[in-house]
């Protein structure tokens, strides 16, 4: 390659050192075209997926729960009518999982399923003294919970310990009842009242869940929520997030469950997420034209001034597959230089932003890297684009009439 494109190249490189200045100020351009894109990019994703995991810090990736009560209507039929039926929602109440001792093994073989966790979840109030507060109870199997949201890591004071009267409760449950490691209180869930001990406070990252939440042992909610051995809900942790909802179409055509995922839980922020990607891709795609325009009317401008040399460049016998191949070449290097120089500003961007955009506790306010996949590909569609606005122009020059080219 290097034997045919020699020419070509010291053709090439000599007309980007004579437009010294022209040439700096395009790749200083595509640079900042470039390091925009992948800037952006790393950004976007960065936020995303931080927003993401925090949303599903604290809630299943699929969630499976028994069918919803409905009531169907039926009207005797006759000669003269027609059977009418309607189905009809109905105030529901906790109904659990039918068979889910049995289903939880089956649901752990599927190959996209990370975690199991069955849960009785119900609501109550939390008493101690004169105050009470209204909760979410969740009764769940410490071991599987823990690795469905990492419990571990949330805890902010006691220990991951879920005995039968045992209870971890959110730090803003705690705050406003007085608790601390070890004190009791009561729960009641309407018919049945229960003594627990706190054995460790929980941040889970919003406030009001924080207010709201307390675990306690699956048994001790089964009995508190007189739901005995049943389960509420099986929630399932895949290994691929945004397969949840593949997953869940899955399982509604198999089982006759209700199936969520967490794509359905949250829609909204879904449809935020799909108008941010949306809207990033908008970004990218004018600071890529903005990259073509520039190197494409640099390379116009460089055709314009060097007529003469193209001239006599055909007239010593170089041919038009030549010279299309020189401005070709110009453009290729230009996306190159300003792809590798892009790249670079946008990991010093990168590093700026981590070391500097920080919360109130001094931690990062979401960490972002940028992948090298990210950058191997912005450098080659820049390079891309650096060849592609060079079409034009080379066309143009190869075109060109050697005698007259000469005589301007």
């Amino acid at each position: 390659m290097a034997g045919w494109l020699g020419f070509e190249w010291r053709v090439a490189l000599r007309f980007l050192r004579e437009g010294r200045m022209q040439s700096v100020l395009i790749i200083v351009g595509v640079a900042a075209g470039v390091a925009v894109i992948a800037y952006v990019t790393a950004l976007i994703d960065g936020l995303q997926a931080n927003t993401v995991a925090k949303t599903l810090g604290t809630q299943a990736h699929v969630a499976l729960r028994a069918p919803d009560d409905v009531v169907t209507p039926s009207w005797p039929r006759d000669a003269a009518t027609h059977t009418l039926s309607e189905r009809q929602a109905r105030a529901q109440r906790l109904r659990p999982v039918a068979n889910w001792q049995a289903l939880v093994p089956l649901l752990e073989r599927r190959a996209e399923v990370r975690t199991v966790s069955p849960m009785v979840s119900g609501s109550g109030l939390a008493l101690r003294g004169e105050a009470s507060q209204s909760i979410a109870l969740m009764g769940v199997e410490l071991a599987r919970y823990d690795r469905m949201v990492d419990l571990r890591r949330k805890l902010v004071d006691g220990a991951a310990r879920l005995e039968p009267g045992d209870a971890i409760v959110g730090t803003e449950l705690a705050r406003d009842l007085g608790l601390r490691v070890g004190d009791r209180f009561s729960v009641n869930t309407g018919r049945v009242t229960d003594s627990m001990r706190v054995t460790g406070l929980i941040d889970l990252g919003i406030k009001d869940l924080n207010r709201r939440t307390v675990i306690v042992p699956l048994r001790s909610a089964q009995s508190l929520l007189e739901l005995p051995g049943g389960a509420t809900v099986l929630e399932l942790q895949v290994t691929d997030v945004w397969q949840a909802e593949r997953l869940a179409a899955e399982l509604r055509q198999a089982l006759p469950y209700k199936v969520e995922s967490w794509q359905e839980t949250n829609a909204q922020l879904v449809s935020a997420l799909r108008a941010q990607s949306i809207s990033t891709a908008v970004i990218r795609g004018v600071v890529a034209a903005v990259v073509v325009l520039g190197i494409a009317s640099v390379l116009v401008v460089s055709v314009v001034q060097k007529q003469r040399e193209i001239g006599i460049l055909r007239a010593m016998g170089a041919t038009r597959g030549q010279i299309l191949r020189v401005f070709l070449l110009q453009g290729a290097v230009v996306g190159a230089l300003g792809s590798v120089l892009g790249v670079l500003l946008a990991m010093l961007l990168v590093w700026l932003f981590t070391t500097l955009a920080v919360g109130p506790d001094g931690q990062p306010m979401f960490v972002i890297h940028l992948p090298p996949g990210t950058a191997a590909y912005t450098a080659l569609l820049a390079t891309v684009c650096g060849v592609l606005a060079a079409l034009a122009p080379a066309r143009r020059a190869a075109r060109m009439d050697p005698a007259q080219a000469i005589r301007l």
